[in-house]
Order: structure tokens, then sequence, then C-alpha cells
């Protein structure tokens, strides 16, 4: 603000993912903090700014499990219950900053590869992925794009996660 003298786009897209098979306070905090309240903090000091200005986007990353209401993986429930809880944010937050400020989510599914990650599990990924394909980069950057250029989406959650959510 400081610098550039305004505030238009504001992108919640930190995230803790970790497997905790057996979580703790520590996790649940760590988790919640990075992936939830860093976007509600984030959004609450910049909503007065772009409110001032008459107009605001506010992009929120969630995840396309908690968006579809289907945990499939073990020991990430901390990760999963945050990820929830930022689709839920990001529905009460459009309606609180309404009508200035659109507030919208990316809940990315199959993106990019881990580095880890055995060609045996590769397969079954896209085996699993109705497009039979790691999404990329590119197709997040365009849902953003999407949703800094509409003037009458808000409160919405779009899967980017290649039709996996249908299994």
């Amino acid at each position: 603000m400081k610098s550039l003298g305004r505030l238009d786009i504001l992108i919640n897209m930190a995230s803790i993912y970790q497997q905790t098979p057996n979580p703790d306070g520590a996790h649940w905090s760590a988790s919640l903090d990075a992936n939830a309240k860093s976007a509600f903090l984030f959004s609450i000091h910049a909503a007065p700014i772009m409110k001032q200005a008459g107009a605001g986007r506010i992009i929120n990353f969630s995840d396309w499990l908690p968006v579809t209401g289907r945990p499939r993986y073990k020991g990430y429930t901390p990760y999963y219950v945050s990820k929830a809880s930022v689709a839920a944010l990001t529905e009460t937050l459009a309606l609180e900053f309404a009508p200035e400020i659109l507030v919208n989510a990316v809940a990315p599914g199959p993106i990019a590869p881990p580095p880890n990650l055995t060609p045996e599990e590769n397969a079954r990924v896209i085996e699993a992925t109705p497009l039979a394909r790691w999404g990329g980069a590119e197709e997040i950057a365009k849902t953003v794009l999407f949703f800094v250029e509409t003037d009458f989406v808000t409160g919405e959650c779009i899967r980017v996660d290649g039709g996996r959510h249908l299994f």
C-alpha cells in the first residue's frame, strides 16, 4: 500500500501439507495457523483498503478433498480440517465483504507430482484422474486469472483437479 498506493488483489496461498499420523496440539495449531488463520488475518487487514477503493479480489487456496467433502487419505487430519476451514472462510468473507470485494477459492488436485513419487504412485494418480494427467501450474494460474477478471462470481471454490473428485 505504501509503495504502490493501492491494493487490488490478495492471494492467500500459504500452506503446510504434512502427514501427521498421530497429530498433537502443535500439529493442529501449525496447520490451522498457516492454512486458515493466515488467510483470515490477511483478508481482514486487506478488506478496509479494498473497500475504501471501492473494489478488490481475495483469492484463497483450499484443497480438492475438503471441497469435495470426502477425506481419502489417513494421517492428514489437521491439513484436511484447515483447508475445509479455508473453504468456509471463503464463503463467509464473500458475504461479509460484498459488494465491493469478491472472495473466491481455488481447490487444487493433482497439479504437480511430488519429487519423491514412485512410478507406481504416479501411475495410480494418472489412472484416478479422468483427464489422465497432472494439471501443471498454468491451470492454477488460469483459475486465479478467472477470479481476478470476473465481476459476478463470489463465494465460490473451484476444484482444479482434472475431474479427480468424480471417483
